[in-house]
């Protein structure tokens, strides 16, 4: 089993008026590790109070496509973590193969610079990577053809499937270029929240098992039927009965 991280986006409500307590809840749980989504307010700060809970940084999603690129690495090396992820782009920049092969080199400039700071780049897709397809094939495939090979993929297995693909053979298709997973669940509907892993539509067993190269699995209810850490904390269980013992 990988290990588990949580993005903390999951609880940016809770986030803003009280970061520790639900660092606190989140380490109660059992996650080891969250992925933040802002690592330029007060780094130092975050990183002392993820030391004092035990809690380690997985991965960042960061501004790395823009002229903040240089304290966003700074920042990581601060947060200890080595893998920035872009968490998003222009949704009309995945329509043709010259625009996505545009992001793709965005992207690989971006990693060429971090690579100087022992830093990897990955990209995280939602659904118009996958809704948008390319001579037969999926935008995020096409896109994946033109990254060099340090740059490595971010897969939200859910978005993956909203846009119309099969999620399994979508990672094993990007064979070893996936390093990190977006586990969530749900209706896989657009506009409808999502539910505590396990407890949706998604083929999640089979998710688990389709990539050998994946590091982590990162858990993210970007909305939530019901209450969030309750559904974090089911998500949990059911992700670590799935773990070898």
């Amino acid at each position: 089993m990988n290990p588990l991280s949580i993005q903390l986006y999951s609880v940016r409500d809770r986030m803003t008026p009280d970061p520790r307590d639900v660092l606190t809840q989140i380490a109660g749980i059992g996650y080891g590790a969250v992925e933040p989504y802002d690592v330029l307010s007060d780094p130092v700060g975050f990183r002392g109070l993820l030391d004092e809970l035990g809690l380690a940084v997985s991965s960042a999603h960061a501004p790395v496509l823009s002229d903040k690129l240089a304290a966003v690495l700074d920042a990581a090396a601060i947060l200890g973590t080595t893998t920035l992820i872009v968490p998003s782009t222009d949704p009309a920049r995945w329509t043709d193969r010259e625009s996505v092969a545009g992001v793709a080199t965005e992207v690989n400039e971006a990693a060429k610079q971090a690579a100087e700071r022992g830093v990897r780049i990955a990209y995280h897709n939602h659904w118009f990577e996958l809704e948008n397809v390319i001579d037969g094939r999926y935008a995020l495939e096409v896109f994946a053809d033109e990254l060099d090979p340090g740059v490595i993929l971010e897969v939200d297995t859910y978005w993956a499937t909203v846009g119309g693909a099969d999620a399994p053979a979508l990672l094993e298709r990007l064979g070893e270029r996936v390093r990190y997973l977006h586990i969530k669940d749900g209706p896989a509907v657009k506009g409808e929240p999502m539910t505590a892993v396990g407890q949706g539509t998604l083929p999640v067993d089979a998710i688990l098992t389709a990539n050998p190269a994946v590091e982590w699995l990162v858990v993210e209810l970007d909305e939530c039927a019901t209450d969030m850490i309750t559904a974090l904390t089911e998500s949990h269980a059911y992700l670590f009965a799935k773990s070898p013992k």
